[in-house]
């Protein structure tokens, strides 16, 4: 899973928060084009071949590590950021597989899960918005492009608005090409600003 695109552009040499102001290849998004789908906040999973694997970026020029598998070939050239995946292993492991014992119960009645991308989130799980912040009794594992949302807006005043009034992340838009645009709340000026991470 590359880098996502932002929906507009964001303001790098001030807040760092956006504007109404498309950024060039989202425009589909605002000519109505794919269909809108709740972002959950937590840690991004890839399931392949039955392994799992959790999100890295290696990012400004950092190495990435021997089993690095890049989502992208290179760094994007703006940003700096190079995602990809690395096997699950480490402190964030046992989370992982929380998430993907409670998915295989719950989503695939005991099957294998498939092959894909999900967000595992829960109450141990802390991003960039504090810990927690989906205000989960446990670890869920949901599939990325799940959660349509069939009412969602396309303009800024509107996605503002609409994002303002709801108790979820973001939106990830989706064309059947396979292209991704995204924002979410706290890209918006007045939001209250993320935790850095330690």
């Amino acid at each position: 899973m590359k880098k996502i695109a932002s929906l507009f552009q964001r303001n790098y040499d001030g807040d760092r928060r956006v504007r109404d102001e498309i950024v060039p290849g989202s425009e589909w998004v605002s000519a109505g084009e794919g269909v809108a789908t709740r972002k959950w906040d937590g840690m991004a999973v890839l399931v392949q071949n039955g392994l799992p694997f959790m999100r890295y970026d290696a990012k400004h020029g950092k190495t990435p590590p021997a089993n690095f598998v890049p989502a992208q070939p290179a760094p994007d050239a703006k940003s700096g950021h190079w995602p990809g995946w690395v096997p699950a292993e480490g402190p964030n492991a046992a989370r992982v597989l929380d998430g993907l014992a409670w998915g295989q119960k719950n989503l695939y009645q005991g099957a294998a899960i498939p092959d894909g991308t999900y967000e595992v989130c829960g109450p141990t799980i802390g991003t960039r918005h504090g810990p927690n912040p989906e205000g989960l009794t446990e670890t869920i594992l949901v599939p990325h492009g799940r959660d349509l949302i069939e009412d969602c807006p396309r303009t800024y005043d509107d996605i503002r608005a609409y994002l303002k009034d709801r108790a979820i992340e973001g939106i990830v838009w989706h064309r059947a090409n396979g292209d991704m645009v995204k924002i979410k709340k706290s890209d918006f000026p007045d939001e209250p600003p993320v935790v850095p991470r330690s």
